[in-house]
């Protein structure tokens, strides 16, 4: 399928589960064969567990000279027993069957560096400063306008203070535990919007925890333009347990707006404690309240970290600062291989 939007690029949709599923998992990795020994790629860059996986040993068995996958966070970080010794297995896999791995932060490499998911002698590299892709600074931005109109869309007066999440509404990223810290502020100017699909019922185990200011929570499902989310909102919440760079916190910092977060790997790299936001220790609700009355109180403190969050991300994270950053890493490694972009093998 050829893309009008970008001149060039060429979409190939593979069906591919999330889950474990064994016929069409088969199934989606014959059709990247297939892929690879047509298109006979120079490059191959996959991302995602199940994907990499696939993508290294399609990769592998087709011998596409470069072969690469960049690691967003790990789902076996907060498993135990056989489940995570499977998993990590995996990773190991994914390093051994790629060229070259990267990961999408500076504290993910260390964590799987110590976990033995590096086969260097060193830390998995990072391109630029970390994020995937960084963010479109166009798209994100502060808007006033936006921001009263979505605000009226819920029902959220002007003045309130409205934090944010934004993502998929799952345990593991610590739902729970927000609707018990924002029920404890006990400030009627206090509002918290839950956007992002549910898929596990977890707001049904949620609302009995909000108890009476449940009327201040709006759940309002999948969003297909999030940044209208970050323009309404004050302060981003993400206390997941575990998690990759974090790129809602770089998009939400576009748009002036902190955020707090788990002090995980990943999210260490995206917030700048005490500067573009805040960072407590992964699953203390009364650490996580005590940040969110901190941000409630102090509009001043908000402000700031807003301006110093969005001036970090024109910096160091923007899509064009990615962009050149990838374009140059792939260019070095055909390089390597004795081939430019366009050059025969």
């Amino acid at each position: 399928m050829y893309c009008e939007t970008y001149p060039g690029v060429h979409w190939i949709d593979i069906e591919l589960e999330r889950k474990a599923a064994l016929f069409s998992d088969l199934k989606a990795m014959f059709a990247l064969c297939r892929i690879f020994r047509t298109v006979r790629p120079d490059i191959v860059h996959s991302i995602m567990p199940k994907a990499g996986l696939m993508s290294a040993i399609a990769g592998f068995l087709c011998r596409v000279p470069v072969r690469m996958h960049t690691f967003t966070g790990q789902v076996w970080a907060t498993r135990t027993g056989v489940v995570r010794r499977l998993f990590r297995a995996v990773d190991r896999l994914i390093v051994g069957l790629n060229t070259l791995c990267m990961t999408d932060s500076p504290s993910q490499s260390d964590f799987l560096f110590w976990q033995g998911i590096s086969f260097s002698g060193q830390p998995l590299p990072v391109l630029s400063r970390g994020s995937l892709s960084g963010v479109d600074i166009g798209r994100f931005h502060p808007d006033d306008a936006m921001r009263g109109k979505v605000r009226s869309s819920l029902g959220i007066p002007d003045d309130a203070t409205v934090f944010l999440y934004l993502g998929r509404l799952s345990r593991e990223k610590g739902i729970l535990d927000l609707a018990k810290a924002f029920a404890s502020l006990r400030d009627d100017s206090a509002h918290l919007i839950l956007a992002g699909p549910d898929e596990e019922m977890t707001i049904a185990e949620a609302l009995p925890q909000l108890g009476l200011c449940r009327e201040r929570v709006h759940v309002t499902g999948f969003v297909a333009q999030a940044e209208q989310m970050f323009m309404a909102a004050d302060v981003l919440c993400l206390p997941s347990y575990r998690e990759g760079f974090g790129s809602v916190v770089i998009e939400a910092a576009a748009c002036g707006v902190p955020a707090i977060g788990s002090r995980i790997p990943g999210l260490v790299d995206a917030i700048e404690d005490g500067v573009t936001g805040m960072l407590f220790p992964v699953r203390d609700v009364e650490s996580l309240a005590i940040c969110m009355r901190a941000m409630l109180r102090d509009s001043a403190k908000r402000r700031s970290m807003g301006e110093q969050a969005r001036c970090r991300v024109e910096r160091l994270f923007s899509a064009d600062v990615m962009y050149q950053a990838l374009r140059s890493r792939y260019f070095d490694l055909l390089k390597g291989e004795g081939m430019f972009a366009g050059a025969s093998r």
